[in-house]
């Protein structure tokens, strides 16, 4: 993992690089005579001789995605050099990019079983972890109790000989809290464990502090408890491995699930159907009450059988059909939100399981890991990820997919190589994800958070969004007749970014009030 910049002196030339899998963030901005690059926008901003403004052009992938997957940012001028390119520059000459590295370009379809793909991934994960223990200072891990960073913690316990240092994070709420799987894992290796459980109060009062360290929106909830844990982890070690990348790189997510089996579906149903049926069954799905329309929304029934409907559109936080009632510059609709996914999927080899997996690679964890960076080094951590180990990669990148997928079984062969290892408990459990309580706090003590950076005057006052629109998301959280709270919380962390790096105000955020000065 690196990104770095050498001065060529004879040349007068600077090169800039980032690593093949973009662990390390890397931003600038760029003239005629001067070039600006900072591992954090706020450097860089700091350097520019105007404010810092909207990039209102990428408002309707954030909306969709959460992020923003291509060079730009939500900074108007700072551009993010992208995973796996070198960038030259020198003084009166245009900025130079090239891309030095790729995900494999085929996929291995050569005769092989489960089992024997399973066993060369434990024996390259096994070589990645053990490359990632290297160092002069203590290590920990963090313990999810799931299958990635339980597998790492059993096999790091056995590389090294005093007890593992693991430490985890929860929530006082038994639906977002996983701590007991990770007791489990802990007390089968002997680790030196230890927990935090997260307040509501505590989760929202560090929301300014976050956002300052990662100079945009906190977007993905599951950011917050990342910094708790790793204020926990730095008062014992310098260093801790975590299980990023496994669930792009072994389709653990349900969303992979979920869009195989309905374009399976979606495909029977098209050729058996008659048009003017599956047109009417698509304005009824649409048509159903917010609580089952959730239910339908993402599927075959209400969408047709292709990628940009199921995966990109469908598994959108705010999907197009909606952006197109909420934004009020109808001239953003010009720009494709999934266009950065769907050229990924495009140039990726294999079908729709591989090309799920190398998009999600090249656009979603890329994301993932600047919040996994910013957050950790927000308490001055190091984190490590031994599954983007790049020869781990390029092996895994290149294994069809029905390796990964098998059936309803997310990361197949994953599970397959670390059963021996991994608790049975752990094996078979229910993904959770790290959830995050949003939506009872945003229905209970958390309500004036949304009154104040979604529906009050200064958030309506950008004029970005449609008054009404909001107004009804908020309404249906609040009587708990639909489920926004995702939405919402996208809102408010855009309101506050904005507040915070737009208009120069300090911000508080806590239960029943919102200030700024």
């Amino acid at each position: 993992m690196f990104a770095f910049a050498l001065w060529d002196r004879p040349r007068g030339r600077v090169l800039l690089a980032r690593d093949p899998l973009g662990i390390k963030p890397l931003y600038y901005a760029w003239g005629a005579d001067e070039l600006l690059f900072a591992s954090e926008i706020k450097a860089v901003l700091a350097a520019l001789p105007t404010r810092p403004a909207l990039n209102h052009a990428v408002i309707p992938e954030f909306l969709a995605s959460r992020f923003v997957s291509g060079e730009e940012t939500l900074f108007r001028g700072v551009q993010k050099l992208l995973p796996g390119r070198t960038l030259s520059w020198s003084p009166g000459q245009r900025v130079q990019i090239r891309r030095y590295w790729h995900l494999p370009t085929t996929i291995d379809e050569g005769p092989a079983t489960l089992e024997e793909q399973a066993g060369e991934l434990r024996d390259r994960l096994t070589a990645a972890v053990r490359s990632h223990l290297m160092t002069d200072v203590p290590l920990g891990l963090f313990l999810s109790g799931g299958i990635d960073s339980s597998a790492l913690a059993i096999l790091m316990a056995r590389m090294i000989e005093e007890p593992v240092r693991t430490f985890s994070v929860g929530f006082d709420d038994p639906r977002a809290n996983e701590l007991s799987w990770a007791r489990l894992v802990a007390d089968k290796i002997g680790a030196e464990h230890r927990e935090v459980i997260v307040s509501p109060g505590e989760f929202f009062a560090a929301l300014p502090r976050l956002i300052w360290h990662e100079d945009e929106p906190i977007a993905t909830p599951a950011s917050v408890p990342l910094h708790f844990v790793s204020r926990l982890a730095r008062d014992h070690v310098k260093v801790v491995l975590t299980g990023e990348g496994a669930d792009e790189l072994f389709l653990g997510y349900n969303r992979y699930r979920v869009t195989a089996w309905n374009q399976r579906l979606g495909r029977v149903w098209e050729a058996a159907v008659p048009g003017g049926i599956r047109r009417t069954s698509a304005l009824i799905a649409r048509a159903l009450p917010s609580r089952l329309r959730r239910y339908t929304d993402a599927t075959f029934l209400a969408r047709p059988a292709t990628p940009r409907a199921l995966f990109f559109d469908g598994f959108a936080v705010f999907p197009e059909a909606m952006q197109q009632s909420l934004l009020t510059d109808a001239s953003l609709f010009r720009r494709d939100p999934h266009a950065e996914g769907l050229r990924h999927y495009g140039a990726a080899p294999g079908g729709l399981l591989e090309r799920m997996s190398h998009a999600d690679l090249q656009t979603y964890l890329v994301e993932l890991l600047m919040k996994q960076d910013q957050m950790s080094m927000s308490a001055s951590i190091e984190s490590r990820v031994p599954f983007l180990d790049q020869a781990l990669v390029e092996y895994a990148a290149a294994m069809p997919g029905r390796f990964k997928l098998d059936g309803l079984r997310t990361k197949a062969v994953l599970r397959e190589a670390v059963r021996d290892l991994v608790p049975p408990e752990i094996l078979t459990r229910r993904k959770m994800g790290f959830p995050v309580p949003l939506d009872p706090w945003f229905r209970g003590p958390f309500w004036p958070v949304v009154e104040e950076f979604v529906l009050g005057p200064r958030a309506l006052a950008r004029e970005l969004f449609v008054p009404s629109e909001l107004r009804r998301i908020a309404e249906e959280q609040q009587a708990g007749i639909g489920r926004h709270a995702d939405r919402l919380w996208l809102l408010v962390n855009l309101e506050l970014w904005q507040r915070m790096f737009l208009d120069g105000e300090d911000v508080t955020v806590a239960g029943g009030a919102a200030s700024g000065s």
